[in-house]
């Protein structure tokens, strides 16, 4: 008998009841039965070739499947985008109904539905499963895959009336669940489904297991992904503090030499305070002890009394929107206050430029009160010498008055006032004031005594 036409039905893959027909003309035209057994051996040949073929084809689908889907591994931009490309080629690989997904809860200590393709029941999309409840409760405790060809009767599992009910509503019958782990650890669970009755074969069983790792892998490399994200994010914001404080180091660096520069070259409180607006920006007033203004740079109109008082008691800065008030002082005394009007946002490091220029005007203001000192305690010496009649060389005399700018040869005025104070700050006053005029004072209990150019007192007043 002429056996080439099972070769010939393969080539053209026909179905496989085409594969009866040469075995039944054959009968019908009267065939031996060796030769009947001859074709039936060709036959079964043949559909055992076709099987081969069929299983050979779907494999290379079902491999298809998974390199497009290590295809969207590699290129993993949204999580869900390739979950939902793996719950629907499973769908597609197993011929089921619906395929769908669950992850597991660590925080609530459950699984839930994360994807699903084919579902119509909203009820079933938002199952929540214990763990242990149901078939894929089970498979998410146990790590094991599961299949039921008939669940709703099926005793094996732990049934409850939420995922009946939803597996009811979406009408469901045969179930397949395998595991989604990474590692020895259990992440969720993978389905296939079908609303009829059905076995699933080992080799489903395998490739629906081959989807979960991919599945899994996805999840944590998106989990991977997103803590890069966050730690790339941490890395920037810490650069970026970093830079910021490296500017205000190099910033407090700059003032502090300039500053320093000053003090080294004569500098005054006047100088300091440029200095300060210059790198700070704002407009800036130094004050002394009694409130009376010592220097300013740019505008300011009023300084808040209360935010003094705050900023002196508590021996640091004091802020109130844009103002900022930093006492002047050498241990327990006050010797004055700096307060700037900030031009934008003042950092703390750059509040330390603020305080490190206080530090300067105070160090500044203690030499000046220091050198007033010495000069009126030899303006006193010689107005006392003058006072008292002590002049055993009267060249000695005039030198020590020329070098206080002092010119004996031309007429002065005799000062003498009460006063109810303190010594000290009338004494400062005094010499303060004998100074900028060119004159000599010096002072006793109660009242200080001025000698002060002019030929009348009006003139000297």
């Amino acid at each position: 008998m002429n056996t080439r036409i099972f070769f010939e039905l393969l080539a053209r893959e026909a179905p496989a009841v085409d594969f009866e027909t040469p075995i039944a003309e054959a009968r019908a035209a009267g065939a031996s039965p060796a030769a009947l057994a001859e074709l039936e051996q060709a036959k079964t040949a043949a559909l055992r070739v076709r099987a081969l073929l069929a299983r050979r084809a779907r494999r290379e689908v079902e491999l298809s499947a998974l390199f497009e889907t290590a295809s969207d591994l590699a290129g993993l931009r949204d999580l869900d985008a390739v979950l939902n490309a793996i719950v629907r080629r499973a769908r597609q690989l197993l011929g089921a109904d619906i395929a769908y997904m669950t992850l597991n809860d660590p925080s609530r200590g459950d699984t839930y539905m994360r994807v699903t393709d084919g579902s119509i029941s909203r009820a079933f999309q938002r199952l929540r499963l214990p763990l242990g409840a149901g078939l894929g409760g089970l498979v998410a405790q146990t790590g094991a895959p599961y299949a039921s060809s008939g669940y709703l009767t099926d005793e094996r599992f732990r049934h409850t009336g939420s995922i009946d009910g939803g597996v009811t509503e979406e009408g469901l019958v045969g179930i397949l669940g395998v595991p989604m782990r990474l590692g020895e650890r259990v992440i969720g669970v993978l389905f296939a489904a079908d609303r009829a009755e059905r076995s699933y074969a080992q080799e489903e069983v395998a490739l629906l297991c081959s989807l979960a790792a991919h599945a899994a892998v996805a999840i944590d490399n998106a989990r991977l992904l997103q803590e890069t994200r966050v730690t790339l994010e941490e890395l920037s914001a810490a650069s970026e503090a970093a830079r910021v404080h490296s500017d205000a180091v190099e910033r407090a660096a700059r003032a502090h030499d300039r500053m320093t520069d000053l003090v080294v070259r004569g500098g005054g409180v006047e100088d300091v305070a440029s200095v300060v607006t210059d790198i700070l920006g704002g407009s800036l007033v130094v004050l002394d002890a009694d409130g009376r203004r010592l220097a300013e740079v740019g505008r300011v109109d009023r300084v808040d009394e209360d935010l003094i008082t705050r900023a002196r008691t508590l021996g640091r800065t004091a802020r109130r929107g844009d103002l900022r008030v930093i006492p002047i002082g050498a241990g327990a005394e006050v010797l004055g206050t700096l307060a700037l009007h900030a031009a934008g946002d003042i950092a703390d490091a750059d509040e330390r430029i603020l305080e490190r220029a206080a530090l300067v005007m105070a160090l500044l203001l203690l030499f000046r009160r220091n050198m007033t000192e010495v000069e009126g305690r030899v303006r006193g010496e010689l107005l006392d010498d003058l006072v008292a009649g002590h002049v055993s060389d009267p060249d000695a005399l005039d030198a020590r008055a020329r070098r206080l700018g002092v010119d004996l040869s031309a007429d002065h005025v005799l000062v003498v006032a009460r006063h109810q104070g303190r010594r000290e700050r009338a004494a400062f006053w005094a010499s303060s004031f004998s100074a900028a005029e060119r004159g000599l004072s010096t002072a006793y209990s109660g009242e200080v005594v001025l000698l002060l150019p002019g030929a009348r007192p009006e003139e000297a007043a």
